[in-house]
């Protein structure tokens, strides 16, 4: 029977990251997935979305295009061609990651695992131990128990990107991250789009500033958006709320995810409601068992789950980490305009704290490339300019929102944001306003 010094159960962005970073320290390490790595990001999640998001940006910019006097009569979609080079660009990335792995001598099993108490792991015929385990299992697409339901057929995002043919119509249940993503990759290729969410607004994660912004961009894309309601039952291809009966042709549950908790389960490790519960360490309610990712909660986002897996490496190796900073968790959003954010929203801080915000229809750049929807806020303590959390809607916001947390993450404040000298014209140049505007120095307010 093989020892390793970490056994790592499942290999989407959580547990390939742990296991590389395992091996590049010096352990000896196996790996299990019992499907793609990569996990559901790679195949079924933000990678497949945002390809399709970047489909749909290029048929709008085309579009500005046009506007401008840059004449192209028509757009012609060819669906299939899109959807092939998804695979294409996917399959490239999974390569990638396999090459990663077997350049560093990571063990690499393939199959369902079962983890006993005594640390061994079980992989069909396979049986190895381990000193430390990390389950890394991820989570499956949660679809809520309607009346009716059993009479429709419906898609979730495990199953949506396998389409080969663009819907004419889609119903998307949900108005979360997912559902507002999935009704921007497709509406602007001419799918008309149904968003029945029950909730009052779309996007209630997300900064409060911004989901006017996108609401009224997805009135633009000829997206229909039907909230406040109650889901009364489903007949068929008919969807009866108490605001009405609505029909579809085809019908996306975009309605958030559940932790694949299986083999903790079987372990009888204790769980904090659906979620498996850890200390600060991520360790589980057994030793040397450590849970990441979407089994524990925060956020359900891959660039989290490598942090965390990154962290447990390092606690393992008695380096005495850090623990994982939710506040240094950047939050993003793919739409056109995008959203991101970190730290605090201005909803969640008082009268102590200064909140700026400026509005990018006055930055240079962003008129140039007529992408004028959207600001740069940051929140920040009043007198040393503490940040405590900073949002960008824009064209380019998930690489711009970058300056402002690693200013952060080195110990700068919004003082060092308003001295740095950035170059003009860029939509960046936005971020050393605002962070003036903390003080009553902003040029552009």
């Amino acid at each position: 029977m093989e020892n390793f010094d970490l056994a790592v159960i499942g290999a989407g962005p959580g547990g390939y990251v742990a296991a590389i970073h395992a091996a590049k320290s010096g352990m000896k390490v196996a790996l299990v997935e019992r499907g793609k790595v990569g996990g559901a990001c790679y195949n079924v999640g933000c990678i497949p979305s945002k390809i399709l998001l970047e489909h749909s940006k290029l048929v709008q910019e085309i579009e500005r295009g046009n506007n401008w006097g840059i004449e192209t009569p028509t757009v012609n979609i060819n669906f299939p061609r899109l959807m092939q080079r998804k695979d294409t660009v996917i399959a490239e990335l999974l390569a990638n990651i396999e090459g990663f792995i077997a350049s560093n001598h990571i063990v690499f099993y393939r199959g369902e695992a079962s983890v006993a108490q005594d640390l061994t792991v079980s992989v069909g015929t396979e049986i190895f131990t381990a000193k430390d385990i990390i389950l890394a299992t991820g989570s499956k697409p949660f679809v809520p128990p309607f009346k009716g339901l059993e009479t429709s057929t419906y898609y979730t995002t495990d199953t949506f990107f396998d389409m080969t043919e663009l819907p004419k119509q889609l119903t998307i249940i949900g108005g979360g991250v997912i559902a507002v993503e999935m009704a921007f990759s497709l509406a602007p290729l001419g799918t008309k789009v149904t968003m029945l969410n029950h909730s009052l607004d779309i996007l209630q994660t997300e900064e409060p500033d911004a989901r006017p912004i996108i609401r009224e961009k997805m009135t633009k894309l000829g997206i229909e958006l039907i909230t406040d309601f109650k889901f009364e039952h489903f007949n068929g291809t008919e969807i009866h709320t108490s605001k009405g009966v609505y029909t579809y042709e085809n019908l996306l549950f975009a309605t958030g995810r559940r932790p694949n908790t299986e083999i903790a389960e079987r372990l009888e490790l204790n769980f904090d409601g659906r979620l498996i519960a850890v200390n600060e360490h991520l360790e589980t309610s057994q030793p040397h068992i450590y849970a990441i990712g979407d089994l524990i909660g925060g956020y359900q986002l891959a660039h989290a789950a490598s942090a965390e897996g990154i962290h447990v490496v390092e606690h393992i190796l008695g380096q005495a980490p850090a623990t994982v900073d939710q506040n240094s968790i950047p939050r993003c959003v793919y739409t056109h305009p995008e959203i991101a954010t970190f730290g605090l929203l201005e909803s969640q801080i008082n009268e102590a704290y200064t909140v700026t915000k400026l509005p990018i229809r006055t930055n240079p750049k962003a008129l140039m490339e007529g992408n004028t929807e959207g600001f740069v806020k940051l929140m920040a303590t009043k007198g040393d300019g503490r940040i405590l959390g900073a949002c960008v809607v824009g064209d380019g916001a998930t690489e711009i929102l970058n300056t402002i947390l690693a200013t952060k993450n080195a110990g700068g404040t919004a003082a060092t944001l308003a001295q740095m000298i950035l170059p003009h014209p860029t939509i960046s140049e936005h971020i050393g306003d605002a962070a003036k505007a903390v003080f009553g120095k902003a040029i552009h307010l």
